[in-house]
């Protein structure tokens, strides 16, 4: 019998030692400040699309992305990341009947899982599709700005993930400017916050993610990592951060995509050791080992 059809937990809850409480669909996560446990749940990158930046689209086909799932499980991975779109910088937007075609049957195939599962999507159909097959959180590139989203996740218990992005993924990266990134970011993502609750969407339900290479140049980026507690106190919620084998890193480092697993890792540490509750990572294995070496060391 496939891995994937193992008895599942309606509602499992996953202590932390964490003070904030995060609703995640099927799923809650208990999440404390990060100066004491330094617990931070890791979130794998299940890419289906052919023309991923890191991925090249080896996961595209079902049986493989099925196998790539039950890998990063068994790796140890918190959460699985589901996406149907490309959202590296120049990637053309993709029609909403190819999304649905390439989301939804991993999205169905995975949902007994036992693991709670995110789609990433910026369209409210797709958002709206993912709910009803049983997705536990939408992460949004887009903020929830399109017209119809938030309306499409309102009524669920969805997790939703708030990502600042400077213009759209064909230009983001053109040439992204800021007075004061940190300052302006974290002004952002409070306004989206803002309109969500004022719609009556619960806070508890609501995480952050600065958007690392989303319309910022590799300074802006490194100024948002280092201001991540700044974000975590002045906002108030859980933050995502997903620097794994981006070009912050390789600009850094030197070296190109397929070889940025050394960086990634620091990357993902060094989000951690500043307020990050979760990680999205290529890399799960080595991004929980290095994560339980480093929590020992704490």
């Amino acid at each position: 019998m496939p891995f994937f059809v193992t008895a599942f937990t309606f509602s499992s809850t996953i202590q932390m030692h964490m003070r904030h409480y995060l609703q995640f669909g099927r799923f809650d996560f208990q999440l404390q400040a990060q100066e004491q446990g330094r617990q931070a749940l890791v979130m794998g990158i299940l890419n289906i699309t052919p023309d991923s930046f890191s991925d090249a689209g080896q996961f595209q086909h079902l049986e493989f992305a099925l196998s790539r799932a039950e890998q990063m499980i068994l790796d140890g991975a918190d959460i699985i990341d589901i996406g149907g779109e490309s959202s590296r910088p120049g990637a053309p937007p993709l029609p909403l009947r190819d999304e649905l075609q390439r989301v939804m049957p991993v999205l169905y195939a995975l949902r007994d899982c036992g693991k709670p599962l995110s789609v990433d999507t910026y369209k409210p159909e797709v958002m709206r599709e993912a709910i009803l097959a049983g997705a536990d959180m939408i992460n949004d590139i887009n903020g929830f700005r399109a017209p119809g989203a938030i309306e499409a996740v309102h009524d669920s218990d969805s997790a939703l993930c708030i990502m600042h992005m400077q213009s759209v993924p064909q230009t983001m990266q053109d040439q992204p400017r800021y007075e004061d990134v940190v300052r302006e970011v974290i002004d952002f993502l409070r306004e989206r916050v803002d309109t969500m609750t004022a719609a009556g969407i619960a806070r508890e339900r609501l995480c952050i993610d600065p958007g690392f290479g989303f319309g910022k140049t590799v300074e802006q980026n490194y100024a948002l990592l280092r201001a991540t507690r700044q974000l975590r106190s002045e906002l108030d919620l859980p933050v995502l951060a997903g620097l794994s084998r981006k070009s912050m890193l390789g600009a850094v480092t030197g070296r190109p995509v397929e070889q940025r697993l050394a960086g990634s890792i620091a990357g993902a540490l060094a989000a951690v050791a500043q307020g990050a509750e979760i990680v999205r990572v290529h890399d799960v294995a080595e991004t929980v080992d290095a994560l339980k070496v480093w929590r020992q060391a704490h």
